[in-house]
């Protein structure tokens, strides 16, 4: 189903692939897709990144995991999925049931053959149309992050995976660096088609009552509307120095955070922490894009990206 304006024009391409508007739930927060398919149709979004999934099944990191706080919350789920070889037979096909728009599949790994193993796999799956490479989740030891905040390891990484896939790669960058566009020119000169920044920023709470952190593994991804002005800053920085397609995504929670992340930069922007705090605010943002577009006298979305 397509949300439409007579006048405005909501889609957007990334990399060949056209999706119907910019919304695409971000991978973590919206699971696989048919459990949000209870409370409304998911086809009106232009895509989904579904749950990042490594070779192996995770059950993820101690409880508690994620805890809310100023502006935002923490997280350290750690990776929590049922392993790539599920995720195609089982998943992937009740995901299919409810949503027809173009997939992003989101790729996690703790070595270069897990990524590649999982991205090679991925690749021969019709559903979905683009992979999406993570490099920077903070909430796993040894593996995820520890990619994404050096050049070298990030070229490396992305290399290996282009020599198995046909589809367009786009490497999720972590902020947890000095230097965000030396990082995204890595990944580009390596091959990749495009770029997802910002992932969580590094954070920690502590309960003064109980004298303890908030979450069991301590430090954790802290997301939420504190870290947008942070998000556009790096993906307006990336944008215009990286010269490849960018979804930009970190504390997006309204129509006009969408408007504002593509006028930074991105051609399509992910809705994160937003969906855990209101299940209905992709479906919200989709259905209030028109109205901003209209009272901001915006004809098409392509038309804004990059202008600032």
């Amino acid at each position: 189903m397509e949300i439409t304006n007579s006048s405005r024009n909501l889609s957007v391409s990334l990399s060949g692939v056209t999706l119907q508007n910019p919304v695409v739930p971000a991978s973590g927060c919206f699971g696989f897709g048919y459990g949000m398919a209870e409370f409304y149709d998911i086809d009106i979004l232009g895509s989904i990144s579904f749950k990042g999934t490594t070779r192996d099944s995770r059950f993820g990191n101690p409880l508690p995991r994620v805890a809310e706080c100023s502006s935002g919350l923490i997280n350290s789920v750690g990776l929590q999925n049922p392993g790539i070889d599920t995720v195609i037979a089982e998943e992937l096909p009740k995901m299919r049931e409810v949503f027809h728009q173009p997939i992003i599949a989101n790729i996690s790994g703790f070595s270069i053959d897990e990524y590649v193993e999982c991205c090679e796999k991925i690749d021969k799956e019709k559903q979905v149309a683009i992979i999406e490479l993570n490099v920077s989740c903070p909430n796993v030891h040894g593996g995820g992050m520890s990619f994404g905040t050096c050049c070298n390891s990030v070229a490396e990484v992305v290399k290996e995976v282009k020599k198995v896939i046909t589809k367009p790669l786009y490497v999720k960058l972590t902020p947890n660096v000095t230097d965000i566009v030396s990082i995204g020119k890595s990944a580009v000169e390596a091959g990749a088609d495009g770029l997802c920044l910002i992932n969580t920023l590094l954070g920690m709470r502590i309960d003064i009552k109980t004298r303890r952190p908030v979450i069991a593994n301590r430090m954790g991804g802290f997301s939420g509307p504190a870290v947008f002005p942070v998000a556009v800053r790096m993906v307006n920085q990336v944008a215009h120095s990286c010269g490849v397609p960018v979804i930009g995504c970190g504390g997006v929670s309204t129509a006009a955070d969408v408007i504002e992340m593509m006028m930074a930069g991105a051609t399509a922007v992910e809705v994160g922490a937003a969906n855990l705090v209101n299940p209905y605010a992709c479906k919200e943002i989709v259905e209030n894009l028109p109205k901003e577009m209209e009272r901001l006298g915006i004809d098409s979305l392509s038309e804004i990206i990059g202008i600032v």
